[in-house]
């Protein structure tokens, strides 16, 4: 048998053509961080990351951050004599707040519309539609101005504020009842924690499934149980200029928000609307056939098939919102990446502290990444034993 030269081996040629890339990149990588270490060490400026025990000597107009207070571990504000790794995190811990709320409000948002795009009723379709290609066709950035400038600064003072259900609404940000930990959120706390972690097994483990989902609702109902009143509603009050209770969202954090979900839910529904319609009809004559009406074909039929092509586009888009969200400096939103500029100004720790951003925002891309397609294999697993 002829023995094919290496040079016309088509597996020999993929190789090394993966090995020349990989190390043209690695080369590449080392050029740079070299020349910028060369450049930091001929101005007398030594690499490290030492400034982050620094005392920070600024403040942070909201979040949380972490520290240790009476041999506990404990979130509480940022003050300006916390150090600038403490800073970093109230960065991080604004950032994750955003993303968090909204990934769970773009998708409600955007399946509600991406289904209103296929809706008979006339003006159901067409208003989805509209949405759709007014907010796709518009920067981010200038939606975000929208909704800061254009509506949220606009909002009546405190005084002529409005209440909603609970709520109220001002300029300086939307006030909601929210519940805080009660007399006995500590005894309670071991139960919560226990029937979370059951939930979360749960989700991503489909034997058993039921079972984890019902031992969290015994542990979680056995705590309260327990604990008395483990956590109790506040309610937000006017007193004069200002409002007491409840929890408030700020003008700069109610923005972001709302930018963020108003412009990904766009691209989700088309997304949703795609991946119904790539579906056979005779899924919905079939269930029609059965004596389903249209919400139920929908919810029992047509969606569970389309979340198969729906779940990893999905993915990307929960990538983008969360990426996006560093747009939030345009607002004064105390991000990450707006804390980072902060931090950078006065330290003069750019590199060093460019690099911890990105460090964050891989991280996060790589969880939200394994969390989408460790449920997308779940989803893809059950379909093909069925």
């Amino acid at each position: 048998m002829k023995t094919v030269p290496f040079y016309k081996n088509i597996k020999v040629l993929g190789v090394l053509t993966q090995v020349v890339v990989s190390l043209l990149v690695l080369f590449g990588l080392y050029f740079l961080g070299r020349t910028a270490y060369e450049g930091m060490v001929s101005r007398g400026i030594p690499f490290t990351f030492s400034f982050l025990w620094q005392e920070a000597g600024f403040s942070i107009s909201e979040g949380k951050t972490i520290a240790l207070e009476g041999g506990r571990i404990v979130l509480r504000p940022f003050e300006p004599s916390d150090a600038y790794w403490q800073a970093f995190f109230t960065g991080v811990y604004n950032t994750l707040r955003v993303s968090i709320a909204g990934i769970v409000l773009t998708t409600l948002l955007g399946v509600m519309v991406g289904v209103g795009r296929l809706s008979s009723n006339w003006l159901v379709n067409r208003l989805s539609f509209a949405y759709v290609e007014l907010v796709r066709n518009t920067p981010l950035l200038v939606q975000l101005f929208f909704w800061y400038f254009g509506a949220i600064l606009k909002l009546p003072p405190i005084r002529q504020a409005s209440e909603w259900f609970g709520m109220i609404v001002s300029q300086r940000g939307v006030f909601v009842p929210w519940p805080v930990p009660g007399p006995g959120f500590d005894r309670y706390l071991p139960f919560f924690l226990g029937g979370l972690l059951a939930f979360l097994l749960g989700a991503f483990w489909s034997r058993g499934r039921r079972g984890l989902w019902l031992l969290g609702l015994l542990l979680l109902a056995a705590g309260w149980l327990y604990a008395g009143d483990p956590f109790v509603l506040s309610v937000p009050e006017k007193r004069g200029f200002r409002v007491v209770g409840g929890a408030q969202l700020s003008p700069e954090f109610s923005a972001v928000l709302l930018a963020l979900v108003v412009y990904t839910a766009s691209y989700i529904a088309e997304i949703v609307r795609g991946a119904i319609q790539s579906l056979p009809k005779g899924q919905w004559e079939a269930a029609f056939s059965l004596g389903l009406n249209y919400g139920q074909t929908l919810r029992y039929v047509i969606l569970p098939q389309a979340l198969r092509i729906i779940v990893p586009p999905l993915g990307n888009q929960y990538l983008n919102l969360t990426k996006n969200s560093s747009l939030a400096i345009a607002v004064g939103y105390p991000d990450l990446f707006n804390v980072y500029g902060t931090i950078a100004n006065q330290s003069g720790r750019s590199l060093e502290g460019i690099l911890i951003v990105m460090g964050v925002y891989l991280s996060l891309s790589l969880t939200i990444s394994a969390l989408v397609n460790a449920y997308n294999r779940r989803v893809a697993l059950r379909g093909a034993r069925r």
